[in-house]
């Protein structure tokens, strides 16, 4: 069965035989010395001043920022079900804040950011996705946050990067923590996330930190000795190292390049067969479709053609279906899974099958490398 879903994402055969050695102890010389090298092939991918690890799902990373960043108010975008989440883990903690909802195609605007700072002072941290993965959406997040630094420098940004670390190169100058998590593009199971924190947020988050699990200052402390404040996901750790050095093999720029091409193949072969591309501005973790046959076209990838692709939440479950493209893949996977939409809208009597995603796919991967 191949696995595209955006998260879990397959874990490479060269990464599980790494998780599958023998345990280690997480208070230990040989695992330091593994944290250690860890860490500095994390801070290359992150392009900021330090990356903690923290054993919990990306959400625990989205608490761990508002806990440690957010001292007033926050201005929370939701354009999906992650959004949605920036402002649930508000109410948690009666946190106050301020959301600016949109449709779950639609970017966030620039000027709705700017007219809310302006209107109100007291927010000091902003919570947005970089990619929102409800809807495979791109929001403007860089544009943002220099925007943002403009009215107020001391103003924190907290972006998720969940589904964008590792498949672009992130303008991080003026974001302050760039969080993401294990099973997305670093090709992991499910249970270690990542936070990126800029300068200013390291001095926030010593001067004020709290929380008992999620207190960063601790964690800090810890990981620049290169151990954990808690018990490390150490087979977790020793796969994200595997992972890292496959990365650098090769270059990040590289995967980059590769994942970006990938996706806009699929985004035209998906378009070649009539089917529209859900968010306005879509992003290259995952090519998103509309479509009313959603679910029946998801159905007959998985029982005929081996293909598990995954389908919408809420209002758009049965709606939507999503493609990933994060991380390392096979040259013959995303053509096989677009052949297999090919076939599966054949038979529902949508259009007769003539190999048209299979050319466009192909031909868009290879003029652009000639």
């Amino acid at each position: 069965m191949l696995l595209l879903t955006p998260g879990p994402t397959p874990v490479p055969e060269a990464v599980r035989l790494a998780m599958g050695e023998p345990t280690i102890h997480h208070r230990t010389p040989e695992f330091e010395e593994i944290f250690e090298e860890t860490r500095e092939l994390l801070k290359k991918i992150f392009g900021m001043d330090e990356v903690l690890m923290l054993a919990s799902s990306g959400t625990g990373a989205m608490e761990a920022s508002i806990l440690n960043l957010c001292e007033k108010k926050a201005l929370v975008v939701n354009a999906g079900k992650f959004g949605e989440r920036f402002g649930k883990i508000c109410d948690a903690y009666n946190i106050a804040y301020k959301e600016l909802k949109y449709n779950w195609d639609t970017p966030c605007s620039v000027e709705d950011v700017k007219k809310a700072l302006n209107d109100d002072k007291d927010i000091d941290t902003i919570c947005i996705q970089v990619c929102e993965s409800a809807g495979g959406l791109r929001h403007p997040v860089e544009e943002i946050a220099k925007v943002a630094k403009e009215i107020n420098k001391d103003i924190k940004i907290i972006a998720d990067g969940i589904t964008a670390v590792g498949v672009e190169k992130i303008n991080t100058t003026n974001i302050d923590a760039l969080i993401s998590g294990s099973q997305k593009a670093f090709m992991l199971p499910p249970g270690l996330s990542m936070i990126g924190l800029s300068r200013d947020a390291l001095a926030k988050i010593e001067k004020s930190s709290t929380g008992y699990y999620f207190n960063l200052a601790i964690e800090l402390k810890n990981q620049k000795k290169n151990t954990t404040a808690w018990t490390a996901p150490t087979t977790l750790i020793i796969g994200l190292k595997a992972v890292l050095k496959m990365i650098e093999k090769d270059g990040i720029e590289k995967l980059y390049a590769d994942t970006a091409l990938r996706a806009k193949s699929s985004r035209e072969a998906l378009k070649a067969l009539g089917l529209k591309i859900f968010p306005k501005t879509p992003a290259n973790s995952m090519s998103a479709v509309l479509d009313d046959d959603a679910a029946k076209i998801r159905k007959i990838l998985k029982d005929k053609y081996g293909v598990n692709i995954a389908g919408g939440q809420e209002h758009v479950k049965t709606t939507l279906f999503r493609i990933n493209h994060m991380g390392i893949f096979e040259g013959y996977e995303t053509p096989w899974t677009l052949n297999a939409i090919e076939l599966a809208l054949d038979e529902l009597g949508r259009r007769k099958y003539d190999g048209t995603a299979n050319r466009v796919f192909c031909e868009q991967q290879y003029k652009a490398k000639q």
